[in-house]
């Protein structure tokens, strides 16, 4: 059996299932929102409203880019078309700064030029369900993002998340309505970009995080220690792994007797790449480059180029 057999199967096909359902989700909410907005005018729920739609966009082009994905490596693309995953999580990043600058934007002038907002209890019924609607599509999003190793699609449910904590806001401000404080409304609108440019600063930090082809650190000492493990493997001289959109790949290299034959060297790289798909989820393949051993101080990469 193929060692690649063993990485958890459709991947892809699980985070576009995740984006459907989560879009068909969030634009049913964000409908129903937007009606009550017509006859409400509160400036909160517009402002939640606008940022849910914002996440129904982020939606398609990272749907797009899981698609362009699949697409077999090419001459040209020798790497495939994964990255395109990455890209799309740099646009879901831009999409939410947008939104904050709008909603920012739409706070400030109904402060300035305040307008009454009618049925109340309406839009604190929509604030909830903007509430329960956007925690579940959260909630669903990050974990397949995460099962699968899609960082812009745990920055798209986060998105999610930051919108049902926002929808929240909508219901504070109608409350502080109701109470008789008039610029409850657009205070509460003002907030809501506040936490966007949380999420904002968080979000761009993990999708350029993985764009520079950075892991976790437990990621390259997982590597060293599985590959330390395997019988034969005398010393790992070096250990790297980077993401390309959901899939994780991993450059090894690894020392073994000077006295093995160049097939039972392969051997024992095989059964490295072997042990290493076994234990990190979401590795696609590694590429093991095996030395002879000699016993003496371990030499790095750089130490032996400079030797050579």
């Amino acid at each position: 059996m193929d060692v690649h057999d063993h990485r958890v199967p459709s991947p892809t096909d699980r985070g576009i299932r995740a984006i459907r359902w989560s879009l068909a989700g969030l634009a049913v909410t964000a409908l129903l929102q937007l009606l009550i907005v017509v006859v409400s005018g509160s400036v909160a729920l517009l402002a939640d409203t606008i940022h849910n739609f914002a996440d129904c966009l982020t939606a398609i082009p990272l749907w797009v880019a899981f698609v362009i994905g699949r697409r077999p490596a090419t001459k040209r693309y020798s790497y495939g078309y994964e990255r395109a995953e990455d890209l799309a999580g740099l646009f879901i990043v831009l999409v939410i700064a947008a939104s904050a600058v709008l909603v920012a934007w739409e706070g400030v002038a109904r402060l300035m030029h305040p307008r009454p907002v009618d049925n109340l209890p309406w839009v604190i019924a929509a604030g909830v369900a903007g509430f329960a609607g956007n925690e579940l599509v959260a909630a669903y999003r990050i974990r397949e993002g995460r099962r699968i190793g899609s960082m812009a699609l745990v920055a798209d449910g986060q998105h999610a998340r930051t919108d049902g904590l926002t929808s929240l806001g909508v219901v504070a401000g109608a409350i502080g309505v109701a109470l008789g404080l008039d610029r409850a409304d657009p205070l509460a609108g003002l907030a809501i970009a506040v936490v966007v440019v949380y999420v904002l600063w968080h979000a761009g930090r993990s999708v350029v995080h993985r764009i520079l082809d950075g892991t976790d650190e437990s990621t390259v000492v997982m590597l060293e220690s599985v590959a330390a493990s395997v019988a034969g493997v005398e010393h790992v001289t070096s250990a790297r792994a980077r993401w390309t959109g959901h899939g994780l790949n991993a450059d090894m290299e690894i020392q073994v007797d000077a006295a093995l034959t160049v097939g039972q060297g392969h051997a024992i790289a095989e059964e490295v790449e072997h042990e290493l798909l076994h234990a990190l989820p979401g590795l696609k393949g590694a590429t093991v480059h095996v030395d002879p051993h000699d016993h003496g101080p371990a030499r790095g990469p750089v130490a032996h180029h400079r030797e050579a």
